[in-house]
This record gives C-alpha cells, structure tokens and sequence, in this order.
C-alpha cells in the first residue's frame, strides 16, 4: 500500500537550510512544515542545499508544489540595484546583532530562486514562508529591507515602532498585524478576528522584509510599522483549479500554546490546508493533460543480447562524433551492429530508419562498406527499437528524436531537395524584386507579414485549444 501512495500523492518540494553540528554541516527542515504536508495528502520531498543541486532540479521532477521556508537573509546584490543607505558601521552592527541570518549562503540563494521562477513559470503551487517570502518577492522583481530597525523603526515614533525578533522570547514574541478585508488570509482568520478591529497577533522572527512589493501582488496584511506581512498573486489564487501563489512574513505553523502546543487561532494551518489542495489539483491537472507513460520492455536473453550490442555500437558512433575522434580500421567492425539496425530493409511492413548501413558508418568513419540488408520480424524489431531507445547510456532525447527522424530524411531526400533547389531560386527571385523596392515599400512590406504572423499564431491556438477542449470531453 505504502509503494501504491508514493506514486499516488502530490510531490512538494522543500530546500533544507544548513547548520553546524559536532564540527559538521547538516542539513534540516522544521518539521511542522513537513508533518502539516504529510497531514493535508502530500509529499514532502527534501531539496538538499549542497553544491550543485541548482543544476540538477531536473531530476526531482514531478514537482506538484514548492515550500520554501526559512534561512539566512538573501545576497543584497540580487534584488539592490543602487548602494544601500546604511553605512559600513550600521552593516557591520546589524551583522553583529543578527549573526546567525547574515551569513548569506548564495547556493542557497540559487537553488530557491530558480524554484521561485520555475512555479512562476508554469503556474506550480508556491508557499513562502519568512524566508519564502521574501525569495519570491525578489524573484518576481521586488526588493528587501536590509534592517527593519535601521530603515524603518528609526524612522518612526516610539508607539509605532514594531519588534519584528526577540531573542530572549523566541517563540512566544507576538506583535500585531491588521488583515485586508477579502484576502485569503481574512477568509482563514475571520472567526478570530474581532468586530471591525481586522487584528490577529502573529510571531516574528525576521530582521528583514519586503521594502518594494512585487507588481503582480496584493498585500494581505501589514504590521502597525508598515511593513507587508503577506502577499499573493489574486489571479494566481484558486486552490480548486491548482493554482496557488502566496507569501506569508510570519509563521503560522508555530504559532502554538507553549503548554498545549495547541494553535493561538483555527486559522493557523489553512495556508497550509488551501496550498496542498492546489498541490493535489495541479497534479490532476498535470496526469490528464499528459500521455501514460510507456513500462520499459523486457527482452529475451537473445535479445537483450543484441541490445547491448548495438547500444555500444551507438555510444561508439556517438564518441567519435562529438570528439572528432578516429578509429583503427581493426575496430570498425564494432559499428556494423548499428548500422545492421538502422537498416531493416525495404518491406513496408517494417519500420525504415535508414536506407544503408554504409551511411551510418560512412558519417564517422569514412568506410563506403554496403553490406546485405539485416530482416528482423516486425513485433520483434518494434520491441528492439524501443528497449535501445529508453536506454540511458548511449542516446539522449534529442538524438533518439533524431534517429527516428533518419529514414524519413533520407527516403525523402530526392524529394526534399528539389524542394530545397526551388527554394532557394525563390529566394533569390525574392531579394531580386524587394532590392527595387523603397525603403517605404520595404517597411511597409515587414510590418504586413509581422501582422499576418500574429493572426496565424492567434487562430492556431485556438484550433489547437479547440483539438484540447474536445480531446478532455
């Protein structure tokens, strides 16, 4: 059942921040993050800050929903065009006072950023929370304060000024925020909320915070200082049609009775609840708009046998290829397998990938070598090409596009170049005829066909979304 569930539910994903343990870097997430996912039906899948990860986000796909969370302040130089009002002495005292949140860890940085952009991109289910926040606000364009206290509480009077962190009162430090009427975070909180007052007490442990809130976002909530304590995108927020886009500078998920470890209010965990019901939706979303996935194939021995062979016959040809390499005359023999393969003769019954085996040799090693064409049974060929295509070793996705692409080339290669010759004489009739055109002509002429190719891309995607709407009913 469990290997059934794994497959089943919605993947988010959450980078762990680093710390120092026995003289030892160790990576950890809060685990009220990660048992609030597991609770509401999802996930959580840990995105390790260690050199590299940013280039390997590819492989912790699928990903249904990111949760970033917590961390050191992000590098100024990502979000501050101009130099900072601050001098070398106030940095170096805020440095001081919050040392542990101004060592700027940039793989870090890298890593939640790129995520940042990629739920952006494609409309993935995104929940900031502090730090989170804070990264997708500079990710959509916005900036930060370097230091609520020198920017903004120096600036205000006494009784405006808000503690945003108090050291000596961890997690029970409160400070009040008023909610903006019609936001999800008034919809969550509306039970607590008293008469018209539109006031709940949240926890704070950040020393930084949004300074120019992206454009694309709406304040949910500010602190009496003026400082925006949640935001989201309004047209990125249906968590029934997967769409969820939020930034919260406070958290929820800690904000617990010391004694019962109860929540201060009911709406403590609908952030939560509401982000993994978009999660869910947009991994619906994501299985009905894509193809089942083919299983790999099993072979016989005999087959599986000849396989390897004509992989490595292919890895070979690849290697010589994309290193300009040659081959010992002794060796070449090791590229027949491949080039057998890619010719399976002239039945029309049977896949034709190319015409001879001395083409597939003759593009790496200069060999003009025809040898007799080699027949195997359809179903079995099938079941070949297709094992040797999901092998990772020799081809990647580009070139199996490619060597599927071959026997069409080079069957129609007579045909392609006439067409190619007649093209070309166009072409050249073309630049003939626009050489005696005006400049106005000219421009009149580009704008004319710029035009015409907005309306081809405007009435082709509503015919392809046309093909879509029927296939989904």
């Amino acid at each position: 059942m469990a290997a059934d569930l794994s497959v089943v539910l919605p993947r988010v994903l959450i980078v762990s921040r680093r710390t120092v343990r026995k003289n030892k870097f160790v990576d950890f997430v809060g685990e009220y993050h990660l048992d609030l996912i597991v609770s509401y039906g999802a996930v959580p899948v840990i995105v390790p800050r260690v050199s590299g990860v940013h280039m390997l986000l590819d492989s912790f796909e699928p990903i249904h929903g990111v949760l970033l969370c917590e961390g050191e302040d992000i590098d100024p130089s990502l979000y501050n065009d101009e130099l900072s009002d601050l001098s070398p002495d106030e940095l170096e005292e805020i440095r001081r006072l919050h040392a542990s949140d101004t060592a700027i860890d940039k793989e870090k940085d890298t890593i939640e950023l790129r995520l940042a952009k990629l739920c952006l991109e494609r409309n993935i289910p995104y929940l900031g929370i502090c730090r989170g926040s804070q990264v997708l606000n500079v990710a959509c364009g916005g900036t930060l304060l370097q230091d609520i206290g020198k920017e903004i509480s120096i600036n205000l009077p006494e009784n405006q000024r808000v503690s945003h962190m108090d050291y000596d009162n961890y997690d029970g430090h409160r400070h009040v925020i008023n909610v903006v009427a019609q936001t999800p975070l008034h919809h969550w909180f509306k039970d607590s909320l008293e008469d018209e007052k539109m006031e709940i007490s949240v926890n704070s442990y950040h020393h930084q915070g949004v300074k120019k809130l992206a454009q694309r976002f709406v304040p949910m909530a500010f602190a009496p200082d003026g400082l925006i304590e949640g935001f989201y995108d309004p047209d990125a927020y249906n968590a029934t049609e997967g769409k969820f886009i939020m930034g919260l500078q406070f958290h929820p998920e800690r904000m617990r009775q010391s004694d019962t470890d109860e929540f201060d209010y009911p709406g403590c965990t609908f952030a939560y609840q509401e982000f993994v019901k978009a999660v869910v939706a947009y991994q619906k979303k994501l299985i009905s708009n894509s193809t089942r996935i083919q299983k790999p194939l099993k072979l016989n021995q005999e087959m599986e046998k000849r396989r390897k062979i004509i992989v490595r016959s292919f890895s070979l040809a690849r290697d010589i290829y994309e290193r300009g390499r040659t081959m010992q005359p002794s060796k070449t023999a090791d590229l027949d397998a491949g080039a057998e393969f890619l010719e399976v003769g002239h039945n029309s019954q049977q896949p034709k990938l190319c015409t001879t085996k001395g083409r597939f040799r003759t593009g790496f090693v200069g060999s003009t070598k025809l040898t007799d064409s080699y027949h195997i049974n359809s179903h079995v060929y099938q079941n070949l090409i297709m094992s040797i295509l999901q092998s990772n070793t020799a081809l990647s996705l580009a070139q199996e596009a490619r060597l599927m692409q071959m026997g069409a080339t080079v069957r129609n290669a007579s045909s392609y170049l006439e067409k190619l010759k007649m093209n070309e004489e166009k072409e050249a009739l073309a630049r003939k005829v626009m050489g005696k055109m005006s400049m106005e002509q000219l421009s009149d002429l580009k704008s004319f066909y710029h035009m015409m190719g907005q309306i081809c891309s405007e009435v082709l995607e509503k015919k392809l979304q046309g093909i879509v709407n029927e296939v989904a009913f």
